[in-house]
């Protein structure tokens, strides 16, 4: 949900808020996207939405222009990125967070009407934050691809700070998570090698430098990439997310590139190989973790995060096998085609559209059955109503939303999952 003052605004119940964010350090940090239906401002799984949305912005941007969706999403995308360039005022000094998530939570009202102290936490030489700067910085080089063709002067910019951000990262190692232990709660880190790996193949096809190639397969390959073994992408772990992008490259060929560094982008096509045939369900190797239903499920908390993310990456990669002309990938000797990560991809979509046992859209106002009672306070709380910080019989009633928070994504738990595709119920 946008925070600031907001432009050309569509949504009835929604309006200006937080403008005083950043005032403290003479910053405007008013922009960027509150979390998760609260108030708070993370700046690292904000500069994950970043990247990835510049990412199917890349690889979909004329299909989202065909059904008129284009705009929409560049909009959402500068809204993060102006925060971003804002809230690194210097090289070495990037804020990562405005609000105290532990105030935060003790509250429950309309962004508009709160009044709590929003104090803000940077990282800097002194407190590393080596997984934030760096997906900060992949997420301004992926943008700066996406407006390189639209604003050049702003594409020039992000990308300036991106390859400032990466030197910060890469120079003054070590995890936000550990410079500020409360956020383990929320968001935590679990490594920053990954984000490292990450940024630099952002940089490489941002700028086209052989340097940030041979940083992820020469230099740092064996120590990050872990090559061979497939993962989830996700906010915290995006290897296999740079698995993916850097199979790209091998697709279609680097022709400056060393053969060193080519062996390393052969082992990270493979590891993606390996993620793909992980994903689909006829492979020998198919993971297990899925419900009776059929959809993936890897955590407790957040359920439908892994199976969106998974199923954009065997979409990528399909279209990145077809337009190369790639005919199948091997999975223990079976073979399997784009069509069959496709069609993967399509069951999850459908699955969380409403064909699950439920038959129950778990994406807000898409359908004619979906929850009514989400996690959202401004969805919750009557527009206009200032409730204070203690609304919390909004959180706790049993009527539906007076508001719908269209296109937003419900956060299952999995315990919750299972009650639904055994018993068939479901609040929110």
């Amino acid at each position: 949900m946008k925070s600031g003052k907001l432009v050309n605004n569509k949504i009835s119940w929604r309006g200006d808020s937080a403008l005083d964010d950043g005032k403290e350090a003479g910053l405007d940090l008013s922009k960027g996207l509150y979390d998760s239906g609260d108030h708070m401002k993370f700046g690292f799984p904000m500069a994950y939405t970043a990247t990835v949305l510049s990412w199917s912005i890349l690889e979909y941007g004329d299909q989202m222009s065909a059904v008129k969706l284009l705009e929409s999403a560049l909009d959402a995308l500068k809204w993060i990125t102006d925060y971003m360039i804002n809230a690194h005022p210097s090289d070495n000094v990037l804020y990562v967070q405005v609000g105290d998530p532990d105030i935060d939570h003790k509250c429950w009202e309309r962004p508009e009407t709160m009044k709590e102290k929003r104090p803000l936490t940077q990282v800097n030489k002194s407190i590393p934050g080596t997984d934030v700067a760096a997906e900060t910085a992949a997420a301004m080089a992926a943008a700066s691809l996406v407006f390189k063709t639209r604003n050049v002067t702003y594409s020039d910019l992000l990308l300036q700070h991106a390859e400032k951000l990466f030197t910060f990262a890469d120079s003054y190692r070590g995890s936000y998570s550990v410079s500020f232990p409360q956020v383990q709660k929320y968001y935590n880190s679990t490594g920053y090698g990954d984000e490292l790996m990450w940024a630099a193949s952002w940089l490489y096809h941002a700028t086209g430098d052989q340097t940030y190639l041979s940083y992820v397969t020469v230099q740092n390959g064996n120590a990050f990439a872990d090559w061979g073994r497939p993962t989830w992408f996700s906010w915290d772990d995006k290897r296999a997310g740079t698995q993916v992008l850097l199979s790209r490259v091998n697709f279609f060929g680097s022709t400056q590139s060393s053969n060193a560094e080519m062996k390393g982008l052969r082992l990270y096509r493979k590891t993606a190989e390996a993620v793909m045939c992980g994903l689909l369900p006829d492979s020998p190797t198919a993971t297990s973790s899925r419900t009776d239903g059929g959809l993936v499920w890897i955590d407790e908390w957040n359920a439908l995060q892994h199976p969106v993310a998974a199923s954009f990456l065997a979409v990528v990669y399909s279209d990145y096998m077809l337009t190369s002309r790639t005919p199948e990938i091997r999975c223990s000797g079976k073979s399997f085609t784009p069509t069959d990560l496709r069609n993967f991809a399509t069951s999850q979509a459908d699955y969380i559209l409403g064909n699950n046992p439920m038959k129950l859209s778990y994406l807000v106002g898409y359908g004619s059955s979906y929850p009514q009672q989400v996690h959202h306070r401004g969805a919750s709380i009557p527009a206009n109503l200032d409730t204070g910080c203690k609304g919390f019989k909004w959180l706790t009633s049993i009527v539906p939303n007076p508001n719908v928070a269209i296109g937003g994504l419900v956060d299952l738990k999995f315990r919750l999952l299972s009650v639904i595709e055994h018993q068939g119920t479901v609040k929110s």
